[in-house]
């Protein structure tokens, strides 16, 4: 009967241990699955980076907690109005839109209010 030796997915070296094993060690399982997802992965990075920079820009608009601003501004700071975290609909029908902590609500000729979530929204 033959021994079958398995090798290591990722750099191909022999592996020594159990017959079920598939990577030499930790780095080696962590660099295959990277690279297997990375496309996945950058996708995932992107979509946070504008989510980051928008509620960044919310944030250093709003200081004091609740605030105004303009579409031209926050387009200006290179906000990206089709990313956000979250929406946040009230009882008598307006709507929030959140990136995490830090949100807007749209108000008539491209007006916005800032706010800052609450625990208890």
């Amino acid at each position: 009967m033959e021994e079958k030796t398995n090798t290591c997915k990722e750099c191909k070296q022999s592996l020594i241990g159990r017959i079920d094993k598939k990577f030499c060690d930790d780095s080696c399982r962590n660099a295959h699955y990277n690279r297997i997802n990375r496309v996945s992965n950058n996708f995932v990075r992107q979509i946070n980076r504008v989510l980051k920079k928008n509620r960044e820009i919310l944030a250093e608009l709003n200081p004091s907690g609740t605030s105004k601003t303009t579409r031209k501004t926050l387009t200006r700071l290179g906000f990206n109005f089709e990313f956000f975290t979250n929406i946040y609909q009230t009882k008598n029908g307006k709507t929030y839109y959140f990136c995490y902590d830090h949100g807007y609500l749209p108000l008539d000729k491209d007006f916005f209010t800032l706010v800052i979530k609450k625990e208890y929204v």
